[in-house]
């Protein structure tokens, strides 16, 4: 049994024998009164069914938004004398509760408590918690609470998520009276990194997994952020407008829009794409629908990835055509400053613990090397090794928008080969010997869709937390919904259905019709078998290319 099982068993025994704890199955009130170890309650209220407020950030469509009638624990964990980690956890009626207990994923770098993405999962039914990571005020690109204090990085980079899933399900059987059935994570983003963190890290924690856009390649994944901030203004003559995003988007879709067998503005797989931006070369002086000659080489940069000078190697993967223009996408990624925050508060404030550092002076070797030894062991969850999580009867499924302008979406694709090529050497022997990883781990790529969630195409599965009333919630159109279903069931997810809207350009609105398409568990791709509606998933089947 593992350390995150044997406290868990602790605090049970403790909580039931001890006269000075609080016997089960409490009153939510009475939670209060639960002892932690180096974990403490703050408050334990009832909140009544109503309307609740939403947070400004990040901004949604709407202002509030109805739960029902739920315990609402909030609790702080200091497993280290530097340690400060808040968490929450939100548990229905027991005659509401649907026996299992989910925790949600952060953002960006953490530093608040995602509360909207707690309502989703309470209205069906799930017992839910969610951290701040250890710090408060960083989910902006900022990581200046990292500066002179390594217990908050670990707490950011694994620790948290572990701590709130052992206090969480210890108060969730003190509410109940009874443990949880099964125990999920979902989470997008660092969400997603935090995701294979726990499949890697603390394979008991839970039994089933979520793990989209995962940015688990951080040291790479944050060294290509600066990469492009470099190629942007190495070159003034290469500065790339916003306004010029459309053109690039409608060549890129003129080359490789139909090469899935329709033309609907969607590259299904960006890989087969052989774009080349240089057929859009200004003839003479630069206009607003050409590009120049620095403006190409930028651009090429950015579709190619950062590269190593020094050895050649290639270090984190470049971002996809045919979305440039999106709305999310490259305006305000790339072109915007989002990815340039980033890298810096990463290089400057968690690897060299220093604000002035100068994203200028940038050695792709050198401070490569000097972020993936110190900071690599805590925020990469790139470990190809889920042997233990797969003995555990784990499953796990993970999804990318091709059309994502944070985390490049070709890095899921290498991680799952990584792990596919590892997990070969190690057959199951609970499964007759077998050694397929799709036993266990299956990825879904979403042509169009950018960061999470958004974009043209098929890009709505159940990925995002507030639609969940607004959504199917089968297991074809839900991903939730799949993953509980091959835990509780043993029935993978051949495939997803997804909803959007048919775009009708770059820079364009949708002509509203809606869109149905399957999402295929890779290497498969969708195919159009060539008769009936581009719009309906009926008229596609999942093939391998």
């Amino acid at each position: 049994m593992r350390i995150g099982n044997l406290l868990f068993a602790s605090y049970l025994l403790l909580t039931v024998v001890s006269p000075t704890r609080i016997l089960a199955q409490q009153s939510c009130e009475n939670l209060i009164a639960v002892q932690l170890g180096h974990a403490s309650i703050v408050s334990a209220r009832t909140v009544e069914a109503g309307p609740m407020k939403l947070p400004p950030n990040p901004p949604t469509p709407r202002t509030s938004v109805e739960v029902p009638r739920h315990c609402e624990v909030k609790g702080i964990a200091r497993p280290t004398s530097d340690s400060e980690i808040n968490f929450e956890l939100w548990m229905p009626d027991p005659g509401s509760w649907n026996g299992k207990y989910m925790q949600r994923g952060n953002g960006g770098w953490a530093g608040s408590i995602p509360v909207a993405d707690l309502i989703g999962p309470l209205n069906r039914g799930y017992a839910v918690a969610a951290t701040d990571d250890g710090h408060t005020g960083g989910q902006m690109p900022d990581a200046a609470w990292a500066i002179g204090h390594p217990e908050k990085l670990i707490d950011f980079g694994y620790r948290a998520v572990h701590e709130t899933a052992i206090h969480s399900k210890v108060l969730l059987h003190a509410f109940y009276g009874t443990n949880h059935t099964q125990a999920y994570f979902v989470g997008c983003s660092d969400g997603g990194r935090e995701a294979l963190m726990e499949a890697q890290r603390y394979p008991e924690d839970f039994n089933g997994i979520v793990a989209g856009a995962p940015a688990n390649n951080w040291t790479h994944h944050f060294t290509g952020f600066v990469w492009n901030e470099k190629a942007l203004h190495d070159n003034p003559a290469g500065t790339l407008p916003v306004t010029k995003l459309p053109v690039i988007q409608k060549a890129a879709l003129a080359v490789c829009d139909a090469l899935d067998g329709v033309k609907d503005f969607l590259i299904d797989d960006p890989r087969e794409c052989k774009f080349d931006p240089s057929v859009l070369k200004c003839a003479g002086e630069d206009r607003a629908d050409c590009l120049t000659a620095p403006q190409i080489e930028m651009l090429k940069k950015i579709y190619s990835g950062p590269v190593n000078p020094k050895t050649g190697e290639q270090i984190y993967p470049g971002y996809e055509p045919g979305t440039e223009a999106d709305a999310t996408s490259w305006g305000i990624w790339i072109l915007g400053p989002v990815q340039a925050m980033f890298g810096n508060s990463f290089f400057g404030q968690a690897v060299y613990e220093n604000p002035k550092w100068d994203w200028r002076t940038m050695d792709y070797d050198r401070d490569l090397k000097l972020a993936d030894q110190k900071t690599g062991p805590i925020l990469n969850s790139y470990n190809p090794d889920l042997r233990s999580y797969r003995a555990n009867g784990g499953k796990l499924i993970q999804y990318h928008g091709w059309g994502d302008a944070a985390i490049a979406p070709r890095d899921s694709i290498a991680y799952y080969e990584k792990v596919r090529s590892f997990m070969a050497q190690y057959p199951d022997p609970r499964n007759k010997g077998s050694n397929a990883v799709d036993d266990f781990y299956r990825l879904f790529m979403v042509p169009g869709m950018g960061h999470c969630s958004g974009g043209p195409g098929p890009v709505s599965f159940g990925n995002v937390a507030l639609d969940d009333n607004q959504q199917p919630q089968d297991a074809e159109h839900d991903i939730v919904t799949a993953l509980d279903k091959w835990v509780t069931q043993g029935v993978a997810p051949e495939r997803l259905i997804g909803t959007g809207k048919i775009g009708t350009g770059p820079g364009e609105q949708s002509n509203g019709t809606r869109l149905t398409r399957p999402l295929c568990p890779y290497p498969q791709v969708a195919k159009y078998k060539g008769n009936g509606g581009a719009d309906d998933a009926a008229n596609f089947a999942c093939k391998v290319p």
